[in-house]
């Protein structure tokens, strides 16, 4: 029993040290854009704001603390006989599965239009968290990279809406984050307990013991008492 709950506690601590894995979960983010169908099922397209654009799969790496780097490229496809223009979303995402800052970029005609890197907080220094930190980080990312991009006079409209579609794809990713923890600990069996084995009853009632006793015999007439030694069977 003690040797069961001392496996118990050290397997409960070791799990316990475990951080949790952290993921993006590349199939339900790929049904929200409406499938990897397109470029050999790496890429999505969908229509959004009068335009059509394209999503790749994600591309994750480990960061240093245990979270994920996710970078994305995003293309708003402009046809035949025009280039398409790129975008690339990086997004970091600690070991508990929350998005802590982000970044973007936007490629147009050769120009590059690049965000501040947005990290989570509020202007009085105040630091968010959870769901709370990865909204401000993406309000503050489009109008970051919308301000940027108003200074270049872009016009053309599906050009105009590109931090628009950087949000979209940034709020699907974010829905897509996965942080799993260790498996349960299972829980060891008591082992099973001897049961008492009941006691004869003529040993718990005092009989069955055969040892041999002696007895004092003392004569009414006085004299020396005369000690009766029982004769062995």
């Amino acid at each position: 029993m003690k040797s069961a709950l001392v496996s118990l506690l050290i397997a409960f601590a070791s799990a316990v040290s475990l951080p949790a894995e952290v993921a993006i979960d590349d199939s339900a983010l790929g049904n929200s854009l409406g499938g990897w169908s397109k470029r050999n099922k790496q890429a999505a397209e969908y229509p959004l704001s009068g335009a059509t654009y394209r999503t790749y799969k994600p591309e994750v790496s480990p960061t240093p603390d245990g979270g994920i780097f996710i970078s994305l490229r995003i293309d708003h496809v402009r046809g035949w006989l025009s280039s398409d223009d790129h975008a690339v979303l990086e997004i970091t995402v600690n070991p508990k599965g929350q998005i802590v800052a982000a970044q973007s970029s936007i490629a147009i005609q050769g120009r590059s239009i690049s965000s501040d890197l947005i990290l989570g907080g509020t202007d009085a220094g105040q630091k968010l968290v959870g769901t709370e930190r990865a909204v401000q980080i993406g309000t503050d990312l489009v109008a970051n990279l919308s301000a940027k991009l108003l200074r270049e006079k872009i016009v053309e409209a599906g050009r105009v809406s590109f931090p628009a579609v950087l949000r979209h794809n940034y709020n699907l990713l974010f829905q897509a984050i996965r942080a799993e923890g260790p498996p349960p600990v299972a829980i060891p069996a008591d082992p099973p307990q001897p049961e008492s084995q009941p006691k004869p009853e003529a040993e718990s009632a005092g009989e069955g013991d055969k040892t041999p006793s002696a007895n004092l015999e003392i004569s009414p007439y006085g004299g020396t008492p005369k000690v009766n030694l029982p004769i062995p069977e």
